[in-house]
């Protein structure tokens, strides 16, 4: 039971990622994103699958289908990194050309 909760939970938080990753390239631009935010939101994936990992090697804890969550959340997150630190780039390009 504790896992199906774990996994809605990190499902919840990841179901907008998606949308997010959809718009920023859409946009083309970084206006209104913050990338402080987004990497606390990726430290945050990374403690989640440390602590996961640490528990099925150190605990001998069962590995359990949340797991996959945090590493697509993970994937998610970093691409919509990679892509504002890119619009950010197109944004300085525009203001120049202004």
């Amino acid at each position: 039971m504790n896992e199906i909760f774990e996994a809605a939970m990190v499902i919840c938080f990841g179901a907008s990622w998606p949308l997010n990753l959809y718009k920023s390239i859409k946009s083309k631009t970084a206006k209104g994103k913050s990338l402080l935010f987004e990497v606390l939101i990726a430290i945050g994936y990374v403690c989640g699958i440390v602590g996961k990992i640490y528990s099925y090697t150190v605990l001998d804890a069962p590995v359990t289908y949340p797991f996959v969550f945090y590493i697509l959340n993970l994937v998610m997150v970093t691409a919509d990194i990679v892509l504002t630190l890119h619009n950010r780039k197109l944004d300085k390009v525009a203001e120049k050309g202004e």
